[in-house]
């Protein structure tokens, strides 16, 4: 089957608050056959145009596609994915790589550029994206203060030191309990092992000290066992249901899982040594940290757009909260080497829907005391 994907990206500030939006249509007919849109976070156009894009590809899979022909405004995305192009910014190279993986799953792709006002559908979406955050921002028409601008009522919370507007979502990060493999140090990833004893103890003394956490809206899980029983502990205290997220697993360690590290450089020295320096390099069978990044990083748009505002529990693994908290200081990807997180380890980042995020706290392990 061949189809049509019409991709756009927003963003209202440059940077600022973005959205993207997707039409998948029939290419005989003209008949649309999926539709997607999502909400960003605060980025440039650019990361809304490929944001859009990956959409677009996703939902094309998923309808059956064979031949794709895609359609954008963006000179810049059908240029860079055409090849024609080098993709220099870094914010851009995971996204392009994302949606390249997804181009390959095709028997043909192309791109092609089109005028805004032939892409007015995906632009609609992009827009309605927006509009449905900015919306959730809003002061209730009934509350005292509903009369001001939406920058008088929100700028009365921000933090002085950053000058950050808006109510932020509070992720409350939570690393799960111990477990067998890593009482012995073995890379544990995608392996679904149970929590040991002292393991349980700690969820529950994480839970404890979480239990005193005031409007806590949600508790978000990776699947794996070893954090949704921990994360099972602290619903539990708070009154609440675990919510699974399968963007918040653990990395892929491909055929290193189970292995300790000098087992895993024994086995493949060449790819494990650069592997420990350049996020790009994937496991043998694996994941790369790029990957990771960028599976967080929808993750975390994701559960902004559910939970904008509120303060969340995030219970996951060691590289997902250290991309979260990457993501948060806005640093490099040698922080993800650099970074120690402890079982059960508590941090706490903030995100700001103009696009300031704030660390509060990493790895604190007072509870366990």
């Amino acid at each position: 089957m061949k189809v049509i994907v019409e991709a756009d990206g927003g963003s209202r500030g440059n940077p600022g608050p973005a959205g993207y939006g997707a039409v998948v249509r029939d290419h005989r007919t003209g008949e649309t056959l999926a539709e997607r849109k999502g909400f960003v976070g605060v980025a440039t156009n650019n990361v809304a145009e490929y944001q859009g894009l990956i959409a677009g590809l996703k939902a094309a899979g998923e309808v059956g596609a064979e031949v794709v022909e895609v359609r954008m405004d963006s000179k810049l995305v059908v240029e860079q994915m055409s090849g024609r192009w080098k993709i220099k910014h870094p914010s851009m190279q995971p996204l392009a790589k994302e949606a390249k993986q997804l181009a390959d799953a095709f028997d043909k792709i192309t791109y092609g550029w089109i005028p805004r006002e032939r892409n007015r559908q995906a632009d609609r979406l992009a827009n309605e994206a927006m509009d449905a955050q900015k919306e959730s921002r809003r002061p209730d028409a009934t509350e005292p203060d509903a009369t001001k601008s939406d920058a008088t009522a929100e700028g009365a919370k921000q933090p002085h030191w950053s000058g950050a507007v808006g109510e932020p979502t509070r992720l409350i990060l939570l690393r799960h309990g111990q477990t067998r493999l890593s009482v012995e140090r073995r890379y544990s990833g995608r392996g679904d092992h149970p929590l040991t004893e002292l393991g349980l103890e700690q969820a529950s003394k994480a839970a404890r000290r979480l239990s005193t956490v005031e409007d806590v809206a949600a508790v978000i899980s990776s699947p794996l066992q070893r954090a949704a029983q921990t994360a099972q502990q602290v619903a539990q205290k708070l009154g609440l249901d675990v919510v699974t997220h399968q963007g918040l697993i653990e990395t892929d360690f491909g055929a290193w899982e189970g292995l300790t590290f000098a087992e895993a450089a024994q086995q493949d020295p060449d790819v494990h040594r650069r592997w420990l320096g350049d996020t790009s390099v994937r496991p043998p069978g694996g994941e790369s940290f790029d990957e990771v990044h960028s599976r967080v990083r929808r993750a975390r748009t994701e559960l902004i757009a559910k939970y904008g505002g509120k303060t969340l529990v995030v219970v996951s693994h060691v590289t997902p909260i250290k991309t979260l908290l990457r993501q948060a200081l806005d640093v490099g990807p040698q922080f993800l080497f650099r970074m120690h997180l402890d079982l059960t380890g508590v941090s706490i980042a903030e995100f700001y829907p103009d696009g300031h995020a704030s660390v509060k706290l990493v790895n604190d392990t007072s509870h366990l005391s």
